[in-house]
């Protein structure tokens, strides 16, 4: 009896460890189709404008309509995920990004093909927006989650660059449809193996904080907020509309605030704010996601249009910094984090970026790979750093019944720092170049100095997240491993 009384326990503790690394693997894997198809279609737009007859204006919707729709709904699909349970919400979400995926695989004409991204968008949001959450329940002990969060940020990675390869392969090989079939297997898969695999939460219901008002004011907010950031390319920041717009999407932000201060069942509980580990993580990932975000599209644009990559070798070019900031968020992040502190970590990793993007602000018009873009590839690892600690001290203040909404809050500020990234970047490297091509200036030159002042601009971004870590977020105690 005595020798068998110990046994029990230990075999309970590793099939509970299995369940779990199981049940982050179905996660990830969710997490993983809707990350590499959000990179994915930004290689095919050309191909997809050709078939389908696109308006320049018109393509931008392609990706503009499931921004709008996967930022808009991220808040309010965490709190459902809190009230009716996240698994709930998460199987739902994958039902439908892979539903909608099939539709615009065979769509026809340029409605039906937007129409089905911002529903792929509303899939993305409902997944997405309960993953962290559950991740945080499923490993509460720091160390685990860590390293289940760093395994996250690592998916991120990989599917970022995996989109950028596979989209030109598929494009180039097959044809643009072939981009959106490849998400049929993943996401039924991954939705079958969730409902066998994530455990069931029922949630107090609807009636226990639905807060319909606020819901209809923050989704709303953030909705018209992220389509006036998209529309800034095509209309201006200082358009009427644009100035319209924002300001209205702002008087929305303010309302759905002082709403919340007063509701009985709050859709975001403003004492989530008083943590300065959760106010500054989400106020550093807007800043840090704007530059890198920014970097990536930026990158791209300009192996392409300056130095004349196709897509697939665009995709292979970009892809070390993948690997590296995979491998820093994996093998690195947890293991430094518990040695010094998130702090201290997150701070090394948004100095490396300064540096990365410092040195992309350099960049002359004739650069070589190996010389001027691939070192600093490897030194945009230093994001694995930045990612992993940033969601775990984002997700510091969440207990059971918040997890959800957290989370959503988390996904939200990296979804409106991606947005804006891309549209002040953007934007100002276009007037750069406009401006440079009309003093005289060779076509690769005047890009070229577009894009030096964007990159220049994205480390100015990261240098000012670095500041707001340092001075905001408080100093963690360190533990030897």
């Amino acid at each position: 009896m005595t020798t068998h009384a110990p046994v029990a326990p230990r075999t309970d503790s590793a099939t509970s460890t299995r369940s779990r690394l199981l049940a982050l693997a179905v996660l990830c894997a969710g997490m993983l189709m809707i990350i590499l198809d959000g990179s994915i279609v930004t290689v095919a737009l050309p191909a997809i404008q050709e078939d389908l007859g696109f308006s320049p204006a018109g393509l931008t919707w392609t990706v503009n309509a499931y921004l709008i729709a996967f930022g808009g709904l991220l808040l309010l699909a965490g709190r459902l995920g809190d009230l009716i349970g996240r698994k709930r919400v998460f199987v739902a979400g994958l039902a439908l990004f892979t539903a909608a995926s099939l539709l615009c695989a065979v769509a026809t004409s340029p409605g039906l093909l937007i129409g089905a991204r911002f529903l792929q968008g509303v899939g993305g949001a409902l997944a997405s927006s309960v993953s962290l959450g559950m991740i945080v329940t499923l490993f509460p002990e720091p160390g685990e989650r860590g390293r289940a969060i760093g395994a996250f940020s690592f998916v991120g990675a990989a599917g970022a660059s995996i989109g950028q390869v596979l989209g030109g392969v598929l494009t180039q090989a097959l044809n643009w449809h072939w981009i959106f079939l490849i998400n049929l297997p993943l996401g039924l898969a991954a939705a079958l193996l969730a409902v066998r695999v994530l455990e069931s939460e029922r949630g107090p219901g609807l009636r226990a904080g639905a807060d319909a008002p606020g819901a209809a004011l923050i989704t709303a907010a953030l909705m018209l907020g992220v389509y006036t950031i998209v529309g800034t390319g095509e209309y201006g920041w200082a358009s009427a509309r644009t100035l319209g717009l924002g300001a209205l999407a702002v008087a929305l932000l303010a309302a759905f605030l002082w709403h919340e201060g007063r509701a009985a069942h709050p859709l975001l509980p403003l004492r989530m704010f008083r943590s300065r580990d959760v106010s500054g993580a989400n106020l550093v990932q807007v800043l840090t996601i704007s530059g890198m975000f920014g970097f990536q599209i930026l990158a791209a644009l300009y192996m392409q249009n300056v130095l004349g990559y196709g897509a697939a070798a665009t995709g292979l070019a970009m892809l070390p910094a993948a690997v590296a900031i995979g491998a820093v968020s994996l093998l690195l992040s947890a293991r430094l984090s518990a040695r010094f502190g998130e702090r201290r970590v997150l701070l090394a990793g948004l100095a490396l970026l300064v540096v990365a993007l410092g040195l992309l602000a350099r960049l002359p018009v004739d650069a070589e790979y190996g010389v001027h873009l691939l070192p600093t590839m490897l030194l945009i690892g230093g994001g694995g750093l930045v990612l992993s600690t940033l969601a775990v001290l984002g997700m510091s203040g969440a207990g059971p019944d918040d997890a959800g909404t957290a989370s959503g809050l988390f996904n939200t500020t990296q979804q409106v720092g991606g947005a804006l990234g891309v549209a002040v970047l953007t934007t100002l490297a276009d007037g750069r170049t406009a401006t440079l091509a009309a003093a005289g200036q060779a076509a690769p030159d005047a890009l070229a100095g577009g894009f030096r002042l964007a990159f220049g601009i994205a480390a100015v971004l990261l240098a000012v997240a670095l500041l707001v870590a340092a001075t905001v977020l408080k100093s963690k105690p360190t533990t030897k491993s």
